[in-house]
């Protein structure tokens, strides 16, 4: 069981784009599960020992677990396969939220994952089914802003990063074989883009997120 099912198509995708929100939920005591759905690999650096154990590393700095499935990288679709085997994930774990990558992109794999996320939320409720598990259909499915092309993405909401933004960096230097001294400004990039949607909410860092559906409020006190 979990409380919050990520899912990414490569590893570092959800620490580049929620790797504070991930270690604050964990603070507040929820389960948080990372999903990536290929290796990664090929990568110029590195391999796929290595990748694997980089993204244990990560997933342990933010106190998540991580799962990885065996989606190809570069060559990821959306087909009823991808979707049933995330959704077998989903009916394994059955999460109360789910997060994907935000949909417009210029990596066909963010894409691909954002759609094979939604319709893997969608076949997980199904019954008469080979999927395992019993039918479960998250409440939630928001997506969370890493993508590739130059454009400004306007959230549904932003979320306080200022306390865990240490972790998130630290989550991402652990992917030594990507961030390496070549992409040494990736890092210093995150933090920026941090301070500007912190800026947005008056905090120190913020990450934003993204729904087709609106986001309901309890009470007018979570406003910040």
């Amino acid at each position: 069981m979990a409380d919050v099912l990520c899912v990414g198509a490569h590893p570092d995708d959800v620490e580049l784009g929620m790797g504070a929100t991930v270690a604050s939920m964990v603070a507040q005591g929820l389960e948080v599960v990372i999903v990536d759905l290929t290796d990664g690999e090929p990568t110029p650096r590195g391999t796929h020992e290595t990748r694997m154990v980089e993204a244990a590393r990560a997933a342990a700095v933010l106190g998540a677990e991580r799962v990885t499935l065996e989606m190809p990288n570069r060559y990821l679709f959306d087909s009823v396969e991808a979707r049933t085997t995330l959704a077998g994930v989903i009916r394994e774990h059955r999460p109360g939220i789910v997060f994907a990558p935000y949909p417009v992109d210029a990596h066909p794999d963010h894409i691909a994952a954002a759609s094979i996320a939604e319709g893997a939320r969608f076949y997980a409720k199904f019954t008469k089914t080979d999927m395992p598990g019993e039918p479960h259909y998250p409440a939630k499915l928001l997506h969370y802003v890493a993508v590739h092309l130059r454009l400004h993405v306007e959230p549904s909401f932003v979320l306080d990063a200022s306390g865990n933004l240490d972790a998130k960096v630290r989550a991402l230097r652990c992917y030594e074989s990507q961030f390496a001294a070549s992409s040494a400004g990736v890092l210093e990039w995150v933090s920026r883009q941090a301070a500007y949607w912190g800026s947005l909410i008056g905090k120190e860092a913020g990450e934003p997120f993204y729904s087709r559906e609106p986001v309901g409020l309890a009470s007018v006190t979570a406003l910040l």
